[in-house]
């Protein structure tokens, strides 16, 4: 899988190839959308709190984890385009899972399954960026991607939040979430070629060692690992509780709730798109450490105000720049190993949805002992920590 071959080499791509990646993130977000907006609801349904109905999304990134990591080999021996439809297929069982499941253990089981998909989707999708494009078109590509992810709630957010009032948190899951899942698996079908540009064939024991030790042997890549870990650890402030968190603090309705969702999402998505445009110009390591601590720094100050308008502008500040810090460290990290990129984005998607399950957890915890405040500080920080791990240990290898 060279990263050298001329983009005359490259397999000839149809005009569905980046739709169809785009599409294909896009259709793990909205389950997502759903727990984000709804938390509050779902857990009165089961008879459960915030903090304890918030670990349903400790045990979906916890699964996310476990079957990233087992990805770095099946990339090594399955067809990228295979893998990506099976995740997208676990995000279709676990959305109808979710719609019929009857108590609280039902939902924690079947919610982890869109985790699965998850893990499956999102480092397939960069990886064949990789394999089927060249360097200066894979930034503005990575971040199409990561936009169609973030458009999920930009488009979920107002849809569920109009389904959701006219039943409930359910019927959102069969009017919009289960045809969108069906949707991204015909388009991926159509879309992406049928394999990739080596034809990945059959390789030894040895080589999926070889593809996880090139990895965490190489100082970049794994400082790269770590920060994205952390940066995620604080994106679970907006994410997760953020929603929740003006519900609270601010008695925001859940129609308000939608918008601020909507705009915290379209300021993620144009982030996204921006930093593609950075990325050649500015370089990816410096645009990495800068949009990480800035998110951080908002994220902390988003939590702490007392000022309803203030806190939506720092919030919205801190998604801004949560979306270009996405795309700056996935491309940074595609650019690390070229010889195992599936290898390398699937640690990273265990080592983002690691980040993301200890935030999401000890956010809980941080919210049930001590509120807001804290659970803003706290993960806040470790974005901040997340920043000077890629300054001081990550390079650029397209630079050097």
């Amino acid at each position: 899988m060279s990263d050298d071959l001329p983009l005359s080499e490259k397999r000839s791509l149809g005009r569905l190839f980046l739709p169809s990646l785009a599409f294909s993130y896009f259709a793990t977000g909205p389950i997502g959308v759903l727990t984000g907006l709804l938390l509050i609801d779902i857990g009165d349904t089961f008879g459960c709190n915030v903090g304890v109905m918030g670990q349903i999304n400790t045990v979906y990134y916890l699964a996310a984890v476990v079957f990233g990591l087992f990805m770095g080999v099946l990339s090594v021996r399955f067809r990228h385009k295979s893998l990506l439809m099976v995740g997208l297929l676990f995000v279709g069982i676990s959305a109808l899972g979710c719609y019929l499941a009857s108590n609280f253990n039902l939902m924690l089981i079947l919610y982890s399954f869109s985790g699965v998909g998850m893990a499956m989707v999102s480092p397939m999708a960069i990886s064949l960026t990789g394999e089927h494009l060249s360097l200066e078109k894979r930034g503005n590509a990575i971040g199409w991607i990561i936009a169609g992810g973030a458009l999920s709630y930009v488009i979920g957010a107002p849809i569920i939040g109009f389904v959701a009032g006219l039943g409930d948190w359910r019927s959102a899951l069969l009017v919009f979430i289960i045809p969108i899942s069906l949707a991204s698996l015909l388009l991926a079908f159509i879309g992406l070629p049928s394999a990739s540009s080596s034809l990945q064939p059959a390789v030894s024991k040895g080589t999926y060692l070889e593809g996880f030790k090139g990895v965490l042997s190489n100082r970049s890549a794994f400082a790269c690992l770590v920060g994205s870990s952390l940066r995620s650890i604080a994106f679970m402030v907006v994410l997760v509780y953020g929603i929740s968190f003006f519900r609270q603090r601010f008695l925001s309705s859940m129609g308000t709730a939608s918008i601020v969702m909507l705009m915290a999402a379209f300021l993620y998505t144009l982030g996204s798109l921006v930093c593609g445009w950075f990325v050649n110009r500015f370089g990816r390591k410096p645009l990495t450490v800068l949009t990480v601590f800035l998110s951080a720094i908002f994220t902390i100050a988003f939590t702490s105000a007392s000022d309803l308008w203030l806190s939506l502008a720092l919030n919205f500040l801190g998604a801004w720049f949560f979306g270009m810090g996405a795309s700056a460290a996935s491309s940074l990290t595609l650019e690390q190993v070229p010889k195992f990129r599936g290898t390398m984005m699937s640690v990273q998607s265990a080592a983002i949805n690691l980040g993301s399950a200890l935030g999401t957890a000890f956010g809980g915890l941080a919210h049930i002992l001590f509120g807001y405040e804290v659970l803003g500080l706290t993960l806040g920080a470790l974005g901040v920590v997340a920043a000077i791990v890629f300054q001081i240990l990550a390079i650029d290898p397209t630079r050097t």
